[in-house]
């Protein structure tokens, strides 16, 4: 007999920060959790969720995954953008997570079991001037880490994208009614970054993966030249070397460097990545499984990578909540053409209120193996934790113009 949707619930916490998460429960008692996060625009997934897709699961067949993907997406007629694919998608690892524990396995065995024996993952390595950055990718590594994103300062800008000043965790997301708002200079960044990494390059060795992410500040021949001047280094990538909206960008950057480039985390569809991916404008794709739809459409995205030499470079932040981790990694631990697992890693107050079974060693990630997702949500810790406002920054050139942050 088919199990059943009883109940969907949405809940808002913040525990340190923002998240957004699906409850939901089989007629059988079975619980699935599924993330919805979008930094800055929680409340819009909430609403979404709660006002317009809740009361349509309700009754469903839990184990029909993929018919209720397409009913979500094609049944609405507007379809796409990240709040839309958000909402998607905590519905998505919800379901999954509920496969997994009603067959009493992984979900990865369920997507046709582990093709690596562990997730390669980086972190981040963050410093205001050289020697605190240095320190950084030197903590970093002392860690485990063989993967680090290494962002610095840049002289004469008080805020860097990947920097707070003596703050060793970088969280951009700030509290408060109103986004703050930055000063950019992007030719004093072009000027100063070739360098910075050149020495971390030659304080760390040959070995580290290095990353460096220019955060879709640049335009294409900017970036074109930073990727250029960044070939010495050998970079594992650079990422969002200029603004993911402007596909053919990557085309010209692509003629002007062999700098690996990474773009992505933006996209919320197999629409958004098509062209990148068969023009082999990138090497690596950064969707993430909570933002592009969930579980069922991430595959997809991967498989048409596949064709084109194309790695998975999934996007993950402090802004997405350990579910859509270890929904990643699930996925990562059975796609072939998976490169990295970005792993910022979350405060110690958000682990008491998503218990996980994944785990970190001698630089690489692992899902665990308890049945579903192997998440499991502290609903009393979560209620103790109200929403909070908080907005990523925006970001001002000298002259006061808005441009990308």
């Amino acid at each position: 007999m088919a199990s059943r949707i009883r109940s969907a619930e949405v809940l808002v916490t913040s525990p340190s920060r923002n998240f957004v998460t699906l409850k939901v429960t089989t007629d059988d008692g079975v619980v699935g959790w599924g993330d919805a996060t979008l930094n800055g625009r929680e409340l819009a997934v909430a609403s979404y969720l709660r006002d317009h897709l809740v009361p349509l699961l309700v009754g469903r067949d839990a184990e029909r995954i993929e018919d209720t993907w397409q009913y979500l997406y094609r049944g609405a007629y507007w379809r796409r953008g990240p709040v839309t694919m958000a909402a998607i998608a905590a519905i998505d690892l919800a379901l999954w997570d509920i496969k997994g524990k009603t067959a009493g396995k992984p979900v990865y065995q369920l997507l046709g079991g582990a093709v690596r024996d562990g997730v390669l993952a980086y972190t981040h390595a963050t410093g205001a001037d050289l020697p605190e950055l240095l320190d950084s990718v030197d903590a970093q590594v002392a860690r485990g880490f063989r993967a680090v994103r290494a962002q610095s300062g840049v002289p004469g800008l008080e805020a860097v994208y990947g920097v707070h000043p003596g703050v060793a965790a970088y969280e951009p997301a700030g509290r408060g009614a109103a986004p703050a708002e930055e000063v950019w200079d992007v030719e004093a960044y072009l000027r100063h970054v070739p360098g910075v990494l050149a020495a971390v390059r030659e304080h760390a060795g040959p070995e580290l993966h290095l990353l460096h992410d220019a955060h879709h500040r640049l335009t294409p021949i900017q970036a074109a030249r930073l990727g250029k001047d960044l070939e010495p280094v050998r970079l594992f990538w650079l990422e969002d070397a200029t603004a993911a909206e402007n596909q053919e960008a990557l085309r010209l950057v692509r003629q002007h460097t062999t700098t690996p480039l990474a773009l992505g985390e933006v996209f919320n569809s197999v629409w958004d990545c098509k062209d990148l991916i068969t023009s082999q404008s990138l090497d690596y794709m950064r969707v993430c499984v909570s933002h592009a739809g969930g579980i069922s459409h991430t595959r997809r995205i991967w498989d048409l990578a596949a064709l084109y030499q194309v790695k998975a470079g999934p996007h993950g932040p402090s802004d997405v909540s350990p579910i859509a981790m270890a929904a990643s990694l699930h996925l990562a631990l059975a796609t072939p053409n998976f490169g990295i697992q970005e792993h910022m890693g979350h405060a110690p107050l958000v682990e008491t209120v998503f218990r996980h079974d994944y785990t970190f060693a001698d630089g690489y990630l692992h899902p665990g193996d308890a049945p579903g997702l192997g998440v499991d949500v502290d609903e009393v810790a979560a209620a103790a934790h109200p929403y909070d406002p908080a907005y990523l920054p925006v970001a001002r050139t000298r002259d006061g113009a808005v441009t990308d942050w």
